[in-house]
């Protein structure tokens, strides 16, 4: 069997796996299954070595992407109200009966590929030129609020249990000496294992609510998915800034901080920001800056007795 079919026995099998969970209500498992499947599917999209599928095969997979994320949006917002919701159901379900390499009919389903912004894993637009150096005065003094986008892929806090205790980690702003330059600027939040282990669904914010002189503010609360006396030792919760690059056409990491088990207390707490590439084992850790900039958070501790 070649690879390409072997891949796409395993897109398959994902394909399965979501809907599956789907099927059975379990939300939060099937909105994990589905955004790795997008996101492996516009990797491919956007591959420029490959020559595994044509441009018109491309198409199909960035628009199965597209019916994936929108399942994925629309189970979110089904865990907040309650509600189990068909939306797009029906496109996910489907996916199974086609074959990329032989599909020649119309799309299924009346959907445009979203445009694609390369995503590079942790470190890897490192092998890229450089970026020239920006002006860091650009955009001080200046309030600019963002237009309205699409919502990122935040999850609802988790039902309580007795005697365990949940955590909602509000983002208030972190601050940057270009923060007026930075463009569609959103943070990525993982639990990490002290190997740099996924332990919760990796979730991510919207953009950016405005940028003012230093700052850009998210006032946004994240649910960490997991009981706080259910994190293992040496666990730590990590923030990726990460705004767009128009010129190289790919979404980057710029910085990223973090927050260890022995923080986590009720209150206000402001956390230093390192250099990129992440660095989820934390053992070669690089401050951004001297100056004193920092990512500002608040932290709720609810607890069911």
């Amino acid at each position: 069997m070649s690879d390409v079919n072997k891949t796409i026995q395993k897109w398959h099998a994902s394909f399965k796996k979501g809907t599956d969970f789907d099927s059975w209500g379990q939300l939060v498992e099937a909105i994990d299954e589905y955004q790795i499947l997008a996101r492996q599917l516009q990797k491919e999209v956007q591959s420029t070595n490959s020559s595994d599928f044509t441009e018109e095969q491309k198409k199909t997979l960035a628009k199965i992407a597209t019916c994936l994320e929108m399942r994925s949006a629309s189970l979110q917002v089904c865990i907040g109200v309650c509600v189990i919701s068909n939306y797009k159901k029906e496109a996910v379900s489907r996916f199974s009966e086609i074959n990329v390499l032989t599909y020649n009919k119309e799309f299924p389903f009346d959907v445009q590929p979203v445009p694609l912004r390369k995503i590079f894993a942790p470190g890897e637009e490192e092998n890229l030129e450089l970026e020239e150096e920006e002006d860091a005065t650009a955009g001080a003094g200046s309030t600019e609020a963002f237009p309205p986008r699409a919502p990122g892929t935040l999850l609802p806090r988790l039902p309580s249990e007795p005697g365990m205790t949940l955590l909602t980690i509000r983002i208030e702003k972190i601050g940057l000496k270009d923060a007026g330059q930075c463009i569609d600027p959103y943070m990525t939040i993982s639990v990490k294992d002290v190997n740099g282990v996924d332990l919760n669904p990796v979730q991510d914010t919207p953009v950016a609510t405005r940028k003012e002189d230093t700052y850009i503010h998210f006032s946004v609360d994240v649910e960490v998915q997991r009981h706080v006396e259910k994190l293992p030792k040496g666990a730590a919760i990590f923030f990726e800034f990460k705004h767009y690059k128009p010129k190289k056409r790919f979404t980057s990491t710029k910085c990223f901080a973090f927050m260890e088990m022995d923080e986590i207390k009720p209150g206000p707490i402001v956390i230093e920001l390192y250099k990129k590439p992440t660095d989820f084992k934390r053992k070669k850790l690089q401050l951004l800056t001297k100056k004193p900039l920092y990512l500002h958070l608040h932290q709720t501790l609810h607890k069911d007795s």
